[in-house]
């Protein structure tokens, strides 16, 4: 596959792309830098995908942050209003764009949400909000196949809830305090980045007649 990916910090996937087992795939991973808070970034990014590859079959809609002063009680409004950007507007900007470009191709392809258990349960300490974009997301996902569907398309939608999983997330989550963040990820075995992955080409590989709706993954540790 020719993958495209968008970061704000798009060095980190520049380096990706520079490994030598990526180097010598038979596909190819072009990094561009994108803000996804910014529609004129995301618009700017399609247009190049347009104008390199002419086409998009597959979307991984799979930034998310959420923020540790986030309580419904006293959270704070700038917090809110960014995880919304990026958790549901971008993620929405971004759909748009890719299903606007299968339509263009007469292309059958595959919307795949990176959501979240937190989209299926409200966890303690103080996630509501978080949990409210995601609980956002499912009916994102399920309003988009009805599009789909009154329209005749044979474009699939699915969505993957992950549980906790090792990765940066909890590094920016709790910024301020690092043991927290360590905390969080050495309590039990939690999944790997690697892991959904593996969920996402299960996905894929499924013939054009199957439509997975939700695959909720999450450590089998994990008490919640």
């Amino acid at each position: 596959m020719k993958v495209v990916g968008c970061a704000r910090d798009v060095d980190k996937i520049r380096s990706i792309s520079q490994e030598e087992d990526i180097k010598s795939a038979k596909g190819s991973l072009m990094p561009i830098k994108c803000d996804l808070t910014k529609e004129n970034e995301i618009l700017d990014m399609f247009e190049e995908i347009r104008k390199t590859y002419g086409r998009v079959d597959v979307c991984i809609n799979n930034a998310g942050i959420s923020e540790s002063n986030s309580t419904l009680l006293e959270g704070d409004t700038a917090s809110w209003r960014q995880m919304l950007e990026v958790n549901v507007i971008g993620l929405c900007i971004c759909t748009r764009e890719c299903v606007k470009l299968m339509r263009e191709n007469n292309t059958d392809g595959q919307v795949i949400h990176i959501s979240s258990m937190s989209a299926h349960r409200i966890p303690p300490g103080g996630f509501a909000f978080y949990s409210g974009t995601k609980f956002m997301v499912r009916a994102l996902a399920e309003g988009l196949r009805n599009e789909l569907r009154a329209g005749k398309s044979g474009i699939r939608v699915a969505c993957i809830s992950p549980g906790r999983v090792d990765t940066e997330f909890h590094k920016r989550l709790f910024k301020d305090n690092p043991e927290e963040a360590k905390r969080r990820v050495s309590q039990f075995t939690c999944l790997k980045a690697e892991d959904i992955a593996k969920a996402v080409v299960n996905i894929l590989e499924m013939q054009p007649h199957i439509d997975i709706n939700d695959i909720l993954i999450r450590p089998t540790e994990q008490p919640f």
